[in-house]
């Protein structure tokens, strides 16, 4: 059997289960379609050396070893982490995040570090020190963003399934500018400890899959209360998968803002309107959801509130969160730091920065 690295997750998992491929197939099938599409695309900026051999190590496990892709802003021990900056160029973590300890405990393999907007602050994967990540459903399109690196993984086969973090939108834009399924969990979800920071009150890590059963899989292993993550839920990590075949027969769906003034017959709310018939069709039920710009019964506010609230506090937990970066305890100094971030964060605001690195 040839292109294993078109599996799935699930299905990989049960062609090995029933010992009808070997781990060490999956994985050299894998790291070939890295190595020829990488220099293209630019989504792997670190690779695991030795992935076959731990893969090996790790096939009685749950995930069998399977190759899984992280997007660099997650503390891997053995691996760069840079956040696709600079000022964390060549930076060696001295610890390991909550969610790839998990994933490896369950035998998963970090196959490598994936491209990202720079401190996640961006939604193209442009912004990267490193250059950015083209879509591999077609070059001279963009990925999508912050995860754009993750996502693009797995649309290439470069991956079986990857990580990514969202703050707002950067796990589920560029899953659908890759055609591939991102599902951002609620936050407290999923531990954010050993994730760089970008907004400390908004940013959920999750997966960027094949499909959405393996989405379902990978949030059930990583989900949980974490000791080390106070604002992580502590209640119990129910089975995500047991429904995934129950149909939508019954199901109450409400769909918002497609009579904003910006989207009302637009080619993307048509789209949006024949799943939702197909929906309808299957047995669900569907209320739309009028937009208002005051607050009323049975409407949702209009989105353009939304956004100035999460610009307030993300560039306000930005600025915090980039402060902590001073080239003095790791790292390297804050000249290095790109345009975005400098905007994004306002650091050159603060009056110790300017004196000291003259901004």
């Amino acid at each position: 059997m040839s292109n294993l690295n078109k599996l799935t997750l699930t299905k990989a998992i049960e062609l090995l289960d029933k010992k009808e491929v070997s781990i060490e197939e999956i994985c050299k099938d894998t790291l070939s379609a890295i190595a020829k599409y990488n220099k293209e695309l630019n989504v792997y900026l670190a690779m695991e050396k030795n992935v076959v051999n731990k893969a090996k190590e790790n096939k009685e496990q749950d995930l069998k070893g399977l190759p899984i892709a992280v997007k660099d802003n997650f503390l891997t021990v053995g691996l760069e982490t840079t956040a696709s900056s600079n000022v964390l160029k060549d930076f060696m973590p001295p610890y390991e995040s909550t969610v790839t300890k998990k994933l490896k405990e369950k035998g998963g393999v970090i196959v490598g570090k994936t491209n990202m907007d720079a401190w996640a602050h961006g939604s193209s994967t442009e912004t990267s020190d490193f250059g950015p990540t083209k879509n591999p459903r077609n070059p001279k399109h963009l990925p999508g963003g912050s995860s754009g690196g993750s996502a693009a993984a797995v649309a290439a086969d470069m991956t079986i399934a990857s990580i990514g973090s969202e703050t707002a939108g950067s796990i589920r834009q560029p899953a659908s500018w890759c055609g591939v399924v991102g599902l951002k969990p609620t936050y407290g979800r999923v531990s954010r400890y050993g994730v760089v920071a970008m907004g400390s009150s908004l940013d959920c890590p999750g997966p960027i899959t094949k499909t959405v059963e393996d989405s379902a899989v990978l949030l059930g292993l990583i989900a949980g209360h974490d000791k080390n993550d106070g604002t992580t839920s502590p209640l119990g990590v129910p089975d995500y998968t047991k429904n995934l075949k129950s149909g939508v027969k019954g199901m109450k769906i409400a769909v918002c803002y497609t009579d904003h003034r910006d989207l009302k017959n637009s080619q993307a709310v048509e789209k949006l309107k024949d799943t939702i018939k197909k929906l309808e069709e299957l047995g669900a039920k569907v209320d739309f959801l009028e937009t208002s710009e005051n607050l009323e019964r049975g409407k949702i506010l209009t989105h353009e509130y939304a956004i100035g609230v999460y610009t307030i506090v993300q560039r306000g937990e930005v600025s915090s969160n980039l402060s902590r970066y001073d080239g003095i305890r790791y790292g390297r100094d804050r000249s290095l730091f790109g345009k975005r971030s400098k905007k994004q964060g306002n650091v050159g605001r603060f009056r110790n920065v300017k004196k000291r690195w003259s901004w």
